[in-house]
């Protein structure tokens, strides 16, 4: 039944809005746990302590953590692949291109694949940079992630890279969470409007938060 469901069109959309949402609860959760970079290093290196001390002591140190990375993980690669093998059967159901595009089209909704790919590339070199501190910029110091947020942002390509994955974001939210719930089920006449305001204003609130940080670097507020 799960391979039936899977190979379906219906299933691979319902595995990328599950996965989507998911994803998109983690994103919500993780700009709040930014922003407290603005309460100063304190502050910003005991939150990221507490993330592995969660659950203690009935959860072993960095075990919530781990589990939480897992199914980030999961999340990721389901959304990923759902994605191009829907891309891969809208291309073979019409492999000529529609002489005229449809007007009513967004941005947003023209460019998620490219997005996509962005956000893919973006969630590597992050991780590299501030989780194994592989390309960190200014020497990465382990349990000090104040310090290594200031040595990335304190570079004009660090600020751009993430700029920009955080503005593809913006539009991936704003459209990919209003067809998550038409796929789920719970888009109707009367809630779209609702649904995309909804899904506006989390573009909206996610890209200015995640910005916020660079920004606070940039101008010397978060020093």
């Amino acid at each position: 039944m799960a391979r039936t469901v899977w190979d379906s069109t219906v299933g691979k959309k319902t595995v990328m809005a599950v996965s989507g949402l998911i994803m998109l609860l983690y994103l919500v959760v993780h700009m709040v746990g930014n922003l407290k970079i603005y309460f100063g290093a304190g502050e910003f290196n005991h939150y990221a302590h507490w993330l592995r001390t969660i659950g203690e002591p009935f959860m072993h140190y960095e075990w919530t953590l781990w589990i939480i990375r897992v199914v980030l993980v999961v999340a990721v690669v389901a959304h990923a692949v759902s994605a191009y093998q829907l891309s891969r059967r809208d291309l073979k159901a019409r492999p000529v291109k529609y002489v005229h595009k449809r007007p009513r089209a967004s941005y947003a909704t023209r460019t998620m694949r490219w997005g996509g790919i962005i956000l893919g590339l973006f969630i590597v070199w992050h991780i590299l940079d501030l989780t194994t501190g592989t390309v960190h910029s200014g020497g990465f110091q382990e349990g000090h992630p104040y310090q290594n947020v200031v040595d990335t942002f304190s570079t004009w390509w660090g600020d751009v890279v993430y700029i920009v994955a955080m503005l593809a974001l913006g539009l991936h939210v704003r459209h990919g969470f209003w067809s998550a719930a038409q796929t789920l089920g719970a888009g109707s006449r009367t809630r779209d409007r609702a649904l995309k305001t909804v899904a506006n204003v989390l573009a909206l609130l996610l890209t200015i938060g995640f910005i916020a940080v660079p920004v606070g670097v940039m101008t010397g507020v978060v020093s």
